[in-house]
Protein backbone atom coordinates (compact mmCIF):
# COMPACT_ATOMS: atom_id res chain seq x y z
CA UNK A 1 0.00 0.00 0.00
CA UNK A 2 1.46 3.28 -0.93
CA UNK A 3 -0.27 5.43 1.49
CA UNK A 4 0.87 8.66 -0.66
CA UNK A 5 -0.88 7.63 -3.55
CA UNK A 6 -3.71 6.96 -1.77
CA UNK A 7 -3.99 10.20 -0.22
CA UNK A 8 -3.52 11.34 -3.24
CA UNK A 9 -6.47 10.00 -4.62
CA UNK A 10 -8.36 11.22 -1.72
CA UNK A 11 -7.81 14.53 -2.89
CA UNK A 12 -8.63 13.79 -6.75
CA UNK A 13 -11.78 11.92 -5.35
CA UNK A 14 -13.35 15.07 -3.11
CA UNK A 15 -12.42 17.37 -5.96
CA UNK A 16 -14.16 15.41 -7.90
CA UNK A 17 -17.13 15.69 -5.24
CA UNK A 18 -16.78 19.69 -5.41
CA UNK A 19 -17.32 19.22 -9.11
CA UNK A 20 -20.73 17.87 -8.93
CA UNK A 21 -21.63 20.00 -6.86
CA UNK A 22 -19.71 23.10 -8.72
CA UNK A 23 -21.73 22.22 -11.76
CA UNK A 24 -25.08 22.57 -10.14
CA UNK A 25 -23.66 26.30 -8.60
CA UNK A 26 -23.11 27.01 -12.06
CA UNK A 27 -26.59 25.97 -13.32
CA UNK A 28 -27.86 28.49 -10.51
CA UNK A 29 -25.70 31.17 -11.75
CA UNK A 30 -27.07 30.81 -15.31
CA UNK A 31 -30.40 30.54 -14.70
CA UNK A 32 -30.50 33.48 -12.29
CA UNK A 33 -28.01 35.88 -14.38
CA UNK A 34 -25.39 35.95 -11.77
CA UNK A 35 -22.58 35.78 -13.67
CA UNK A 36 -24.35 38.20 -16.38
CA UNK A 37 -24.96 41.02 -13.50
CA UNK A 38 -20.95 40.47 -12.62
CA UNK A 39 -19.91 40.51 -16.21
CA UNK A 40 -17.69 43.79 -16.47
CA UNK A 41 -18.89 45.23 -13.30
CA UNK A 42 -15.66 44.70 -11.32
CA UNK A 43 -15.34 44.09 -7.93
CA UNK A 44 -18.97 43.65 -6.04
CA UNK A 45 -20.67 42.37 -2.47
CA UNK A 46 -22.91 40.00 -2.18
CA UNK A 47 -25.74 42.90 -1.27
CA UNK A 48 -24.12 44.44 -4.94
CA UNK A 49 -24.70 40.81 -6.58
CA UNK A 50 -27.90 40.05 -4.89
CA UNK A 51 -29.44 43.62 -5.99
CA UNK A 52 -28.31 42.95 -9.07
CA UNK A 53 -30.71 40.10 -9.93
CA UNK A 54 -33.75 40.38 -6.85
CA UNK A 55 -31.94 37.58 -5.42
CA UNK A 56 -31.22 37.21 -1.57
CA UNK A 57 -27.45 38.59 0.11
CA UNK A 58 -27.08 35.09 2.33
CA UNK A 59 -27.97 32.68 -0.68
CA UNK A 60 -25.75 34.66 -2.93
CA UNK A 61 -22.86 35.24 -0.50
CA UNK A 62 -23.31 31.49 -0.09
CA UNK A 63 -22.70 30.67 -3.97
CA UNK A 64 -19.88 33.18 -4.70
CA UNK A 65 -17.92 31.96 -2.29
CA UNK A 66 -18.76 28.41 -3.66
CA UNK A 67 -17.79 29.99 -6.83
CA UNK A 68 -14.63 31.31 -5.59
CA UNK A 69 -13.34 28.30 -3.65
CA UNK A 70 -13.43 26.13 -7.53
CA UNK A 71 -11.91 29.22 -8.75
CA UNK A 72 -14.47 30.14 -10.75
CA UNK A 73 -14.84 33.85 -9.58
CA UNK A 74 -12.02 36.02 -7.77
CA UNK A 75 -12.34 36.96 -4.12
CA UNK A 76 -10.64 40.29 -3.20
CA UNK A 77 -9.83 39.53 0.29
CA UNK A 78 -12.33 42.05 1.22
CA UNK A 79 -15.57 40.42 0.96
CA UNK A 80 -16.08 41.70 -2.47
CA UNK A 81 -15.94 39.11 -5.75
CA UNK A 82 -15.40 39.53 -9.13
CA UNK A 83 -16.02 37.30 -12.74
CA UNK A 84 -12.83 37.60 -14.35
CA UNK A 85 -13.49 38.25 -18.36
CA UNK A 86 -11.84 34.98 -19.49
CA UNK A 87 -14.34 33.18 -17.38
CA UNK A 88 -17.54 35.20 -18.51
CA UNK A 89 -17.32 34.59 -21.93
CA UNK A 90 -17.79 30.73 -21.43
CA UNK A 91 -19.96 31.02 -18.84
CA UNK A 92 -22.45 33.53 -20.51
CA UNK A 93 -21.55 33.98 -24.10
CA UNK A 94 -23.67 31.56 -26.12
CA UNK A 95 -22.31 32.96 -29.23
CA UNK A 96 -19.08 32.15 -28.37
CA UNK A 97 -17.56 29.11 -29.62
CA UNK A 98 -15.87 28.99 -26.26
CA UNK A 99 -19.36 28.50 -24.27
CA UNK A 100 -19.74 25.64 -22.23
CA UNK A 101 -22.58 26.74 -19.78
CA UNK A 102 -25.10 24.67 -21.96
CA UNK A 103 -22.84 21.09 -21.00
CA UNK A 104 -23.29 22.11 -17.29
CA UNK A 105 -26.99 22.17 -17.74
CA UNK A 106 -27.42 18.98 -19.62
CA UNK A 107 -24.85 17.18 -16.89
CA UNK A 108 -27.28 18.12 -14.10
CA UNK A 109 -30.52 16.95 -15.53
CA UNK A 110 -28.02 14.05 -16.69
CA UNK A 111 -27.95 12.69 -12.85
CA UNK A 112 -31.60 13.49 -12.11
CA UNK A 113 -31.60 9.89 -13.55
CA UNK A 114 -29.08 8.60 -11.63
CA UNK A 115 -31.00 5.98 -9.70
CA UNK A 116 -32.92 4.91 -12.66
CA UNK A 117 -29.61 4.40 -14.85
CA UNK A 118 -28.24 2.35 -11.89
CA UNK A 119 -31.26 0.06 -12.36
CA UNK A 120 -31.13 -0.20 -16.35
CA UNK A 121 -27.23 -1.63 -15.62
CA UNK A 122 -29.41 -4.63 -13.92
CA UNK A 123 -32.33 -4.93 -16.14
CA UNK A 124 -29.87 -4.02 -19.21
CA UNK A 125 -33.04 -1.90 -20.28
CA UNK A 126 -32.87 1.45 -21.85
CA UNK A 127 -33.62 4.45 -21.05
CA UNK A 128 -34.71 7.27 -24.17
CA UNK A 129 -33.55 10.89 -24.24
CA UNK A 130 -37.31 11.88 -23.77
CA UNK A 131 -37.93 10.43 -20.67
CA UNK A 132 -35.01 12.59 -19.24
CA UNK A 133 -35.52 16.00 -17.31
CA UNK A 134 -36.06 19.15 -19.44
CA UNK A 135 -32.72 20.13 -18.82
CA UNK A 136 -31.26 17.32 -20.83
CA UNK A 137 -32.83 18.38 -24.07
CA UNK A 138 -32.07 22.24 -23.50
CA UNK A 139 -29.00 21.52 -22.24
CA UNK A 140 -27.68 19.58 -25.18
CA UNK A 141 -28.65 22.27 -27.77
CA UNK A 142 -26.93 24.87 -25.44
CA UNK A 143 -24.02 22.86 -24.95
CA UNK A 144 -23.77 21.83 -29.51
CA UNK A 145 -25.12 25.44 -30.91
CA UNK A 146 -21.99 27.57 -30.03
CA UNK A 147 -20.39 25.23 -32.26
CA UNK A 148 -22.59 24.58 -35.08
CA UNK A 149 -23.00 28.85 -35.04
CA UNK A 150 -19.28 29.48 -35.31
CA UNK A 151 -18.01 26.45 -37.64
CA UNK A 152 -20.73 24.92 -39.65
CA UNK A 153 -21.27 27.82 -42.22
CA UNK A 154 -17.74 29.19 -42.06
CA UNK A 155 -15.79 26.06 -41.88
CA UNK A 156 -17.63 22.70 -42.31
CA UNK A 157 -20.41 22.92 -45.42
CA UNK A 158 -17.23 24.30 -46.94
CA UNK A 159 -14.62 21.61 -46.55
CA UNK A 160 -17.75 19.08 -47.77
CA UNK A 161 -16.80 18.40 -51.71
CA UNK A 162 -19.59 20.61 -54.06
CA UNK A 163 -22.48 21.00 -51.59
CA UNK A 164 -21.66 24.73 -51.04
CA UNK A 165 -22.51 25.54 -54.42
CA UNK A 166 -25.57 23.42 -54.41
CA UNK A 167 -26.76 25.02 -50.76
CA UNK A 168 -26.02 28.94 -52.47
CA UNK A 169 -27.90 27.46 -55.41
CA UNK A 170 -31.10 26.15 -53.81
CA UNK A 171 -30.69 22.71 -52.19
CA UNK A 172 -32.89 20.26 -50.17
CA UNK A 173 -31.23 19.46 -46.90
CA UNK A 174 -32.44 16.61 -44.27
CA UNK A 175 -31.77 17.65 -40.27
CA UNK A 176 -32.40 13.93 -39.05
CA UNK A 177 -32.61 14.15 -35.08
CA UNK A 178 -33.09 17.80 -35.35
CA UNK A 179 -33.85 17.91 -31.86
CA UNK A 180 -35.49 21.80 -30.90
CA UNK A 181 -34.18 22.40 -34.60
CA UNK A 182 -31.35 24.70 -33.70
CA UNK A 183 -28.65 22.91 -36.50
CA UNK A 184 -31.70 23.29 -39.01
CA UNK A 185 -32.63 26.92 -38.44
CA UNK A 186 -29.11 28.00 -38.57
CA UNK A 187 -28.61 25.90 -42.33
CA UNK A 188 -32.38 27.79 -43.62
CA UNK A 189 -30.11 31.14 -41.89
CA UNK A 190 -27.45 30.41 -43.88
CA UNK A 191 -28.59 29.63 -46.96
CA UNK A 192 -32.47 31.23 -48.38
CA UNK A 193 -32.11 29.52 -51.31
CA UNK A 194 -32.26 26.25 -49.74
CA UNK A 195 -34.88 24.53 -47.83
CA UNK A 196 -34.69 22.36 -44.71
CA UNK A 197 -36.83 19.61 -43.19
CA UNK A 198 -36.54 18.72 -39.91
CA UNK A 199 -37.16 15.42 -38.71
CA UNK A 200 -37.55 14.25 -34.64
CA UNK A 201 -39.07 11.22 -33.24
CA UNK A 202 -39.54 13.33 -29.72
CA UNK A 203 -43.12 14.79 -30.35
CA UNK A 204 -42.37 17.61 -27.81
CA UNK A 205 -38.73 18.73 -29.53
CA UNK A 206 -40.48 18.95 -33.22
CA UNK A 207 -43.03 21.61 -31.55
CA UNK A 208 -40.47 23.17 -29.84
CA UNK A 209 -38.79 23.68 -33.11
CA UNK A 210 -41.87 24.25 -35.50
CA UNK A 211 -42.29 27.57 -32.25
CA UNK A 212 -38.76 28.69 -33.31
CA UNK A 213 -39.11 28.70 -36.76
CA UNK A 214 -42.30 30.72 -36.46
CA UNK A 215 -40.11 33.49 -34.37
CA UNK A 216 -37.38 33.46 -36.48
CA UNK A 217 -39.95 33.99 -39.81
CA UNK A 218 -38.40 30.74 -41.40
CA UNK A 219 -41.45 28.58 -41.38
CA UNK A 220 -41.77 29.13 -45.55
CA UNK A 221 -38.60 27.94 -45.48
CA UNK A 222 -37.97 25.10 -42.73
CA UNK A 223 -40.41 22.48 -41.64
CA UNK A 224 -40.66 19.79 -39.01
CA UNK A 225 -41.70 16.62 -38.97
CA UNK A 226 -41.93 13.76 -36.54
CA UNK A 227 -40.39 10.57 -38.04
CA UNK A 228 -37.39 8.72 -36.76
CA UNK A 229 -34.65 7.86 -38.57
CA UNK A 230 -35.34 5.41 -40.72
CA UNK A 231 -39.32 6.44 -41.25
CA UNK A 232 -38.76 10.07 -43.23
CA UNK A 233 -39.35 10.95 -46.66
CA UNK A 234 -38.12 12.97 -48.93
CA UNK A 235 -35.41 13.51 -51.58
CA UNK A 236 -32.29 15.76 -50.48
CA UNK A 237 -29.18 16.97 -51.32
CA UNK A 238 -27.68 17.02 -48.14
CA UNK A 239 -29.08 14.44 -45.19
CA UNK A 240 -27.62 15.90 -41.53
CA UNK A 241 -26.73 13.67 -38.51
CA UNK A 242 -25.39 16.77 -35.54
CA UNK A 243 -24.62 14.70 -32.52
CA UNK A 244 -27.55 11.98 -32.96
CA UNK A 245 -26.16 9.29 -34.88
CA UNK A 246 -24.60 7.36 -31.52
CA UNK A 247 -27.87 7.86 -29.72
CA UNK A 248 -29.74 5.15 -32.40
CA UNK A 249 -30.88 1.91 -31.86
CA UNK A 250 -29.98 1.24 -35.14
CA UNK A 251 -27.16 3.49 -36.77
CA UNK A 252 -26.38 1.14 -39.85
CA UNK A 253 -30.27 1.30 -40.39
CA UNK A 254 -30.24 5.18 -39.92
CA UNK A 255 -27.80 4.95 -42.62
CA UNK A 256 -28.85 2.91 -44.73
CA UNK A 257 -32.01 5.08 -44.83
CA UNK A 258 -30.01 7.94 -46.22
CA UNK A 259 -28.96 6.34 -49.41
CA UNK A 260 -32.60 5.59 -50.43
CA UNK A 261 -33.11 9.65 -49.84
CA UNK A 262 -30.19 10.81 -51.36
CA UNK A 263 -30.88 12.47 -54.49
CA UNK A 264 -27.33 11.32 -57.24
CA UNK A 265 -24.04 12.85 -55.65
CA UNK A 266 -25.87 13.49 -52.44
CA UNK A 267 -23.81 13.78 -49.12
CA UNK A 268 -24.21 12.85 -46.06
CA UNK A 269 -22.36 15.12 -43.20
CA UNK A 270 -22.44 12.97 -39.56
CA UNK A 271 -21.39 15.60 -36.82
CA UNK A 272 -20.44 13.28 -34.08
CA UNK A 273 -18.83 14.02 -30.47
CA UNK A 274 -14.36 13.98 -30.28
CA UNK A 275 -13.35 10.94 -30.14
CA UNK A 276 -10.05 8.60 -31.15
CA UNK A 277 -10.69 5.02 -31.75
CA UNK A 278 -8.45 3.60 -28.92
CA UNK A 279 -9.83 4.26 -25.54
CA UNK A 280 -6.03 5.44 -24.32
CA UNK A 281 -7.03 8.19 -26.77
CA UNK A 282 -10.14 9.19 -24.51
CA UNK A 283 -8.29 9.29 -21.62
CA UNK A 284 -8.67 12.85 -21.59
CA UNK A 285 -11.09 15.83 -19.80
CA UNK A 286 -13.52 15.70 -22.82
CA UNK A 287 -13.05 11.79 -23.03
CA UNK A 288 -14.49 11.49 -19.23
CA UNK A 289 -17.39 14.06 -19.94
CA UNK A 290 -18.28 12.36 -22.89
CA UNK A 291 -18.11 8.97 -21.77
CA UNK A 292 -20.15 10.20 -18.14
CA UNK A 293 -23.01 11.38 -20.58
CA UNK A 294 -22.85 8.29 -22.79
CA UNK A 295 -23.21 5.94 -19.98
CA UNK A 296 -26.27 8.12 -18.52
CA UNK A 297 -27.75 9.59 -22.03
CA UNK A 298 -26.64 8.19 -25.29
CA UNK A 299 -26.26 4.12 -24.36
CA UNK A 300 -29.66 3.80 -22.84
CA UNK A 301 -31.16 5.68 -25.13
CA UNK A 302 -30.02 3.85 -28.37
CA UNK A 303 -30.75 0.51 -26.26
CA UNK A 304 -33.96 1.80 -25.25
CA UNK A 305 -34.76 1.43 -29.48
CA UNK A 306 -35.03 -1.25 -31.64
CA UNK A 307 -31.66 -2.91 -32.82
CA UNK A 308 -29.63 -1.61 -29.60
CA UNK A 309 -26.54 -1.25 -30.80
CA UNK A 310 -25.24 1.29 -28.82
CA UNK A 311 -22.09 3.10 -30.34
CA UNK A 312 -22.03 5.15 -27.41
CA UNK A 313 -20.80 8.98 -27.59
CA UNK A 314 -16.93 7.60 -27.88
CA UNK A 315 -17.78 5.36 -31.15
CA UNK A 316 -14.31 7.26 -32.82
CA UNK A 317 -14.09 7.27 -37.06
CA UNK A 318 -12.98 3.56 -37.21
CA UNK A 319 -16.26 2.39 -36.21
CA UNK A 320 -18.33 5.07 -37.74
CA UNK A 321 -16.43 4.19 -41.04
CA UNK A 322 -17.30 0.19 -40.42
CA UNK A 323 -21.42 1.70 -39.73
CA UNK A 324 -21.30 3.74 -42.86
CA UNK A 325 -19.63 0.59 -44.95
CA UNK A 326 -22.47 -2.06 -43.54
CA UNK A 327 -25.37 0.69 -44.58
CA UNK A 328 -23.59 0.39 -48.59
CA UNK A 329 -21.82 3.84 -48.53
CA UNK A 330 -18.13 3.22 -50.33
CA UNK A 331 -16.42 6.44 -48.75
CA UNK A 332 -16.25 8.38 -45.41
CA UNK A 333 -13.77 11.33 -44.81
CA UNK A 334 -13.04 13.49 -42.08
CA UNK A 335 -13.37 17.37 -43.15
CA UNK A 336 -13.19 19.18 -39.98
CA UNK A 337 -12.54 18.61 -36.29
CA UNK A 338 -12.93 20.81 -32.91
CA UNK A 339 -12.01 19.79 -29.43
CA UNK A 340 -16.31 18.55 -28.83
CA UNK A 341 -16.46 17.49 -32.30
CA UNK A 342 -15.38 15.44 -35.38
CA UNK A 343 -17.39 16.34 -39.17
CA UNK A 344 -17.39 13.38 -41.68
CA UNK A 345 -18.09 13.78 -45.01
CA UNK A 346 -20.14 10.29 -46.39
CA UNK A 347 -20.58 9.33 -50.07
CA UNK A 348 -22.34 6.36 -52.14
Amino acid sequence: MNETAMMEFVGRAVDDVGSLLGGAMVVIGDKLGLYRAMRGAGWLTPAEVAARTGTHERYVREWLSAQAARGYISYGGDGRFSLPEEHAIPLTDETSAACVIGAFEIALGSVYATDTIAERFRSGEGFGWGAHDGHVLGGCERFFRPGYLNHLASEWIPALDGVESKLVAGARIADVGCGHGASTLLLAEAYPASTVVGFDADEGSIDAARKRAADAGLSERVRFEVASATTYDGSYDLVCFFDCLHDMGDPTGACAHVREQLFPGGTLMIIEPFAGDDLVDNLTPVGAAYYGFSTLLCTPSSLSQDVGAALGAQAGEARLRTTVTEAGFSSLRRVAETPFNIVLEVKP
